[in-house]
């Protein structure tokens, strides 16, 4: 027993070194995004009476003794299919042609007016509005809805505050008759503050219709001898689905690599499906699938608990966050980079993600958490992640930094501290104590306003940056007030990418960067300022990507292309500066022919 106690306290020490991930964030426009409002209605099953209920609702004629647009609300538990209904009816022929605007707005938690309103104005205009006032964003609302016919849906409705939502109301009220508003939301009593004229429930899929969600993922790729070996203990799985199609959906996804009965029947009978879980069951099917994910690939899931509902997470930048928690390990000849992807797409394929964007390569560019997901992600570390969210309230206002250094300066584990600093004061003080206290910190992400001036800009980074030993990520985008960076930033022997694209002020980098034999990328895009790289840059054998590499511009211990010599695992670089190089002997001491790896290369001569 002595020796399990003294166990236990060596855990309990080592909790608190563990550390805890904060976000902070102020959720306006620029953090969240619209729900994606198209859909594939070949893959909608069931929901007959639904479809036809609502679609019904929106295209009869109101009274006329209705006072501004009819309201109504889908109502059902997370994960039921509400959203999709609603991207159904937005879609419908007949409802294009009986409205002459269609407004899709992702509401969510925290209700946002600021945010919304910008987003109806974007729908109705095509251009966001340049104004700050909150009275004036209504009149633009209630000027661009006078006299048509419009269809707004707002997705996700958390609020129940009737005074947050009665100035939109009263400016739609300038809407021609018959406009409609319809709403999701998991709560009826958000349907009944927000004065809905019809409520519309969602319930569980019938087991066919599940079944169907389920055989469309689950059987997809395989013979027909194995899907009449499968089909049994598949329709016993589904019934442990319990309607839900976010449930049929995730371990469908699961069992699509899965194709011998034995897997199929460890599935059926894991103990998992007896827990008492979140959301009336719907936990138990993704911690089913979380259950099966490689252990690394766990722990970058869990580290999604971090980010705010409804983010718009980019792929390349969420991977940069679990390089830096280390996370992520070169294996043979791939990068860390492409491990990253592995494991994003492994996530992606268990629809641990979904609403993907996609590049012209056809690649995930952006994805979201559904809202239960983001919940598992959350009650996975409940222990271990604290995320703080604090609200200036209204629009242009910032928020003291002191009202979030209150609440993280006693976290000295902290490993991840994200803050988005356009909405944010910074005071001069704040920084020196943020980088005495907390020295666990691996992520550091200071980013600046994307407007092109802030008062709330970073104007210079502390000298005593240098304590924070164990910092892998320093990203300083768009802190456009900064003009240089301290020596002692040459100090974090453990940093692997610095960004500070957009800081177009910055003028040097510090001379002894040639110390951070970690550096692998090196983000300086957009640095206006920035006359040329030190040239212990050629002593950084381990980066991956220059943004701008500025050679000559005449300064002492300024780089040079022979500095590019040594620097072999390069994949990206953009080198600028070319139209002051004389010697073409400087081409050859770059030995470009011997970066077998490069695989983007720009040449500016400017």
């Amino acid at each position: 027993m002595k020796d399990i106690n003294e166990t236990l306290d060596d855990i309990a020490r080592q909790k608190e070194m563990f550390g805890f991930a904060v976000n902070v964030t102020n959720e306006r426009a620029d953090e969240r995004i619209p729900s994606v409002s198209s859909i594939d209605e070949s893959e909608i099953f069931g929901r007959k009476d639904e479809k036809n209920e609502l679609v019904d609702r929106l295209l009869c004629e109101s009274s006329k003794e209705q006072k501004g647009p009819s309201i109504i609300s889908l109502v059902g538990m997370g994960g039921i299919g509400k959203t999709t209904l609603a991207q159904f009816a937005y879609n419908n022929g007949d409802v294009k042609k009986h409205f002459e605007k269609r407004i899709w707005v992702c509401v969510s938690d925290p209700f946002d007016e600021f945010r919304i309103a910008r987003a109806i104005i974007e729908a109705l205009t095509d251009s966001a509005p340049n104004v700050g006032e909150f009275q004036s964003l209504m009149q633009y609302v209630e000027k661009h809805v006078a006299g048509k016919k419009f269809l707004l849906i707002l997705d996700d409705v958390w609020n129940e505050d009737y005074s947050k939502w009665e100035p939109f109301y009263y400016c739609l009220k300038s809407g021609f008759h018959g406009s409609k508003i319809l709403i999701t939301t998991r709560k009826e009593t958000v349907a009944r503050i927000m004065g809905s004229t019809h409520v519309i429930s969602i319930n569980v899929l019938s087991e066919i219709e599940c079944w169907s969600v389920f055989e469309l993922l689950a059987f997809s790729g395989k013979s027909i001898g194995k899907r009449e070996n499968l089909e049994k203990i598949g329709r016993e799985i589904v019934k442990k689905c319990k309607g839900l199609p976010l449930a049929a959906k995730t371990i469908a996804s699961l069992l699509l690599s899965k194709n011998t009965e034995k897997e199929w029947q460890n599935i059926l009978e894991s103990e998992i499906w007896e827990l008492e879980a979140i959301e009336k069951g719907l936990l138990a099917p993704l911690l089913l699938s979380y259950k099966e994910l490689p252990s690394k690939v766990k722990r970058c899931f869990s580290y999604c608990a971090v980010l705010p509902k409804d983010y718009k997470i980019w792929k390349h930048k969420l991977i940069e966050l679990w390089m830096a928690q280390g996370y992520l390990s070169e294996k043979g000849a791939k990068e860390m980079e492409d491990i990253g992807e592995e494991y994003f797409n492994i996530l992606a394929n268990r629809s641990f993600f979904q609403d993907f964007d996609r590049g012209d390569d056809g690649e995930i560019s952006t994805c979201k958490m559904h809202d239960i997901v983001h919940d598992f992600a959350q009650y996975l570390c409940s222990n271990e992640c604290l995320t703080v969210e604090i609200h200036s309230g209204e629009e242009g206002a910032s928020v003291p930094i002191s009202n979030i250094w209150d609440n993280v300066k006693r976290l000295r584990g902290l490993r991840s501290f994200l803050v988005k600093s356009d909405e944010y004061s910074w005071s001069s003080e704040v920084l020196p104590q943020l980088f005495d206290k907390l020295t666990c910190l691996r992520v550091l992400k200071l980013e600046g306003s994307e407007r092109w001036s802030s008062v709330n800009d970073i104007k210079e980074i502390p000298t005593n940056i240098e304590k924070l030993l164990h910092l892998k990520y320093l990203n300083l985008y768009s802190q456009r007030e900064i003009e240089k960076l301290p020596e002692t930033l040459c100090e974090l022997y453990n940093l692997e990418r610095l960004n500070v694209d957009d800081c177009e002020n910055l003028r040097e980098l510090p001379r002894g960067i040639g110390k951070l034999r970690k550096l692998m990328y090196l983000d300086n895009e957009g640095t206006e300022s920035l006359r040329y790289l030190p040239v212990g840059i050629g002593e950084l054998i381990r980066l991956r990507r220059v943004s701008k590499f500025v050679v000559g511009g005449g300064y002492d211990r300024a780089c040079s292309l022979g500095s590019l010599k040594k620097l072999n695992l390069l994949r990206q670089c953009s080198i600028h500066g070319l139209g002051d190089v004389s010697d073409a002997g400087e081409a050859r001491r770059a030995e470009l022919e011997k970066k077998k790896n490069l695989v983007e290369l720009e040449l500016h001569f400017d």
